[in-house]
């Protein structure tokens, strides 16, 4: 267990302070609190007055009881599930906190007034939001009774900074050989793929990446939800907006690409392939956009053609179309793995198509989390692609 648990404040005297402050309409200070509390008759000392000062503040500022998990060193996600489980990503594995809260309708608040800190409904009519607060937080809810056992809140914490590659070496995520076959592969402007499952660090990867390009190159970044800033001179984002309460203005993040297209890129970037974008991100990779990039969702590396072909289907692009376009788009696919929260390089293939014309990875070397490294049946074909 770990995290700081709330102050012990009784609840009833708790909800007689809130509602007299958003009666009053006053600012939250410790002299407020106390003259609240002394028309009630309570107890004033400074303990008292602290304690519930503090406890409101947790409900009106930031994440509530959430900001100090929100701002332990190297968390990544901090997840909520109803009123009595919260839990944490530090890199090594989910751990049960020992924050919790009163009740369902203590976690329901917080999502609210999160939501509409950026201006998003949350409510019975539309019960769960998905979108980045204003420190780049990115904040998923679903109220109950939609979500068992309670509301539930999913926060994934934006890095403070870039790691280098030699970092992630210096961490274990790469070896030595890992690091500099990754660093050819974005000096020869391969067009590739960071693939991997959740939490397995492909955003962290493609920073790192993107942050080798020559400072000469503009890099044009798409993103459903602004996560990726590279350590580069010359960077353009865009993000997809979502619709307002009136079901108008969505901004989708295929239109984004389209966009992308008009605003002269050395390197088109899509920091997650989950849609119809993916046609459009192939057709630029084939009119002389060099050195595109960007991650996908996928179980291993093998697994890459069948989930573009999915996404490329589910946009109206046939079978055939979706694999011709991903052999000539794509050379290299990027493949992350887990073992016991260690997250790590676990391969690096390149794009073949067999007498069907269909795409398959062909892996051309694996590493184990150890990062000892195995050359496979596609290591000639890198080789072609490095020179």
């Amino acid at each position: 267990m770990t995290g700081t648990p709330a102050v012990e404040v009784d609840r009833h005297i708790l909800e007689q302070v809130r509602t007299r402050l958003a009666r009053d309409g006053m600012a939250l200070t410790p002299e407020y609190v106390a003259r609240a509390l002394r028309d009630q008759g309570r107890p004033v000392g400074d303990r008292a007055v602290l304690a519930v000062h503090d406890a409101l503040r947790r409900e009106v500022i930031g994440a509530g009881p959430l900001e100090p998990l929100l701002r332990t060193s190297g968390v990544t996600d901090v997840l909520v599930n109803g009123p009595d489980q919260v839990w944490m990503d530090r890199g090594a594995g989910l751990e049960r906190c020992a924050v919790t809260f009163p009740d369902d309708e203590a976690v329901r608040r917080l999502a609210q007034r999160l939501a509409a800190s950026v201006g998003r409904r949350l409510d019975d009519a539309s019960p769960f939001v998905d979108l980045r607060l204003d420190d780049g937080t990115r904040f998923h809810a679903v109220l109950a009774p939609l979500a068992r056992p309670g509301t539930t809140l999913s926060l994934r914490v934006p890095r403070a900074r870039v790691f280098t590659l030699a970092e992630l070496v210096a961490a274990g995520a790469l070896s030595d050989t890992g690091a500099a076959l990754l660093r050819r592969i974005v000096e020869r402007r391969c067009a590739y793929l960071v693939t991997g499952g959740t939490g397995s660090g492909k955003t962290t990867l493609l920073n790192a990446l993107l942050s080798l390009v020559d400072p000469g190159e503009r890099l044009v970044v798409v993103e459903d939800a602004s996560e990726l800033r590279p350590d580069h001179p010359h960077v353009v984002s865009l993000e997809a907006r979502p619709a307002n309460v009136e079901g108008a203005g969505a901004v989708p993040l295929q239109v984004l690409v389209r966009q992308a297209l008009r605003m002269r890129p050395d390197r088109l970037v899509v920091g997650e392939v989950r849609g119809g974008e993916v046609v459009d991100l192939m057709a630029a990779m084939n009119t002389g956009h060099e050195g595109g990039c960007g991650t996908v969702h996928a179980n291993s590396a093998a697994d890459v053609p069948s989930r573009i072909e999915g996404l490329a289907l589910a946009a109206g692009l046939g079978r055939e179309a979706a694999h011709s376009q991903l052999a000539s788009a794509v050379d290299v696919v990027v493949h992350l793995g887990r073992d016991h929260g260690h997250r790590y390089l676990a391969e690096v293939g390149v794009l073949t198509r067999d007498a069907d014309g269909l795409v398959e990875v062909r892996s051309a070397v694996r590493f184990d989390p150890s990062g000892r490294e195995y050359e496979g049946a596609g290591a000639d074909r890198l080789g072609v692609l490095l020179r």
